[in-house]
């Protein structure tokens, strides 16, 4: 572990700052120059090595990051984990997407999960590199390894942690009757990201909306640029005039431009190999509006996109999943959990929801 850690100090010294990528930048009001309209790819790498096919509204054959891209996407948002157990999430996994992802023209938005696997509200289980550290050498771990991902990955926008709504890398930074710890680590990355790359701008990520007002409260002169968010109707409430009303009130509480980070609607509640998935009953839809069908899906996003561009300050929304197919085949037990909720239908052929990508169109 010491060796591990001296590796990474050494490397957080070597190297110029991050240049400015044009596509994003800082200042005053809302900042982007453009709507965000992104897709998270963070499984892109087991997708492509499948040898998925995907076609295009037309029905023709077409690569999937061009399908994307055509359509108007222009965030790639990739999860990283620290030591996975094999090399999916990756540091260098990631940093091969985002060099593919860059060259097509796509902006990159990387979420820090700091785990070995996925964080959520109620996990942030802490690397196994750094368990054991003093709290203070956990601080200077978390700058070295920010600065060594934004270094290698140069994105537009840097998530510190994901879905942090009771803090991250527990126990050290768990919001229980005081966030000192929290905004401690949070600080210290912050920091980190700050004195390599000043032009990248830094989100805090909370799922849902409900007791997010209280949750940035606690935020209070931290140096962030953005309020991200995630909203599932199945997980966070189906009151879309509350989402609303809170993304507003949070946007001029705090100053912060507002982003929804994550967000996902089904075609069909059928499923297309054998691994569950997450929605799949009609308790999980907005009803009447929304069904879960071609044109329910694109109802939903059209409604959330016009939401985000109603919301002062805010600068766009990503949809979680989008290329997450029945990739593993038919049978598969070990696929996709998410194939109803993609953004293309069990030929793989492109939804009408794409449409709402076009940042060109209200």
């Amino acid at each position: 572990m010491t060796r591990i850690y001296i590796l990474i100090l050494l490397l957080s010294q070597v190297g110029s700052a991050v240049p400015k990528d044009p596509g994003l930048v800082r200042g005053g009001g809302s900042t982007c120059e453009q709507l965000i309209s992104g897709v998270d790819l963070s499984d892109l790498s087991p997708i492509e090595s499948k040898g998925v096919r995907f076609y295009n509204p037309d029905g023709e054959e077409e690569d999937l990051l061009s399908i994307l891209k055509k359509a108007g996407v222009n965030m790639a948002r990739l999860r990283v984990w620290v030591d996975p157990e094999d090399s999916h999430s990756s540091l260098r996994e990631v940093k091969e997407a985002c060099e593919e992802l860059r060259a097509l023209g796509f902006d990159l938005w990387i979420a820090l999960h700091y785990s070995d696997t996925w964080a959520d509200p109620g996990h942030q289980i802490l690397p196994r590199r750094w368990r054991g550290m003093s709290y203070d050498l956990l601080k200077d771990s978390l700058y070295s390894y920010t600065q060594m991902v934004v270094r290698e990955t140069k994105p537009s926008i840097i998530q510190i942690g994901n879905e942090t709504n009771a803090g991250f890398l527990f126990p050290y930074g768990r919001i229980i009757d005081t966030n000192e710890g929290f905004k401690g680590l949070i600080s210290t990355a912050i920091r980190a990201v700050r004195e390599i790359s000043p032009d990248t701008r830094i989100a805090i990520h909370y799922a849902g909306y409900r007791g997010a007002e209280e949750f940035f409260a606690g935020l209070a002169g931290m140096d962030y640029d953005i309020i991200a968010v995630s909203y599932y109707p199945w997980a966070h409430g189906k009151d879309l005039e509350e989402l609303r009303s809170t993304l507003r009130n949070l946007s001029e509480i705090f100053g912060k431009d507002i982003v929804i980070a994550e967000t996902a609607y089904p075609f069909t509640l059928d499923w297309n190999d054998w691994t569950h998935n997450i929605v799949g009953v009609k308790q999980h839809l907005i009803l009447p509006d929304y069904p879960a069908t071609p044109e329910g899906q694109l109802a939903f996003l059209q409604r959330i996109k016009e939401i985000i561009t109603e919301t002062p300050r805010g600068i766009g929304f990503c949809y979680w999943g989008g290329a997450l197919v029945a990739f593993d085949g038919p049978e598969s037990s070990q696929g996709s959990h998410w194939e109803n909720l993609a953004l293309f239908d069990f030929g793989n052929r492109a939804l009408p929801v794409l449409k709402v990508f076009d940042s060109g169109k209200p």
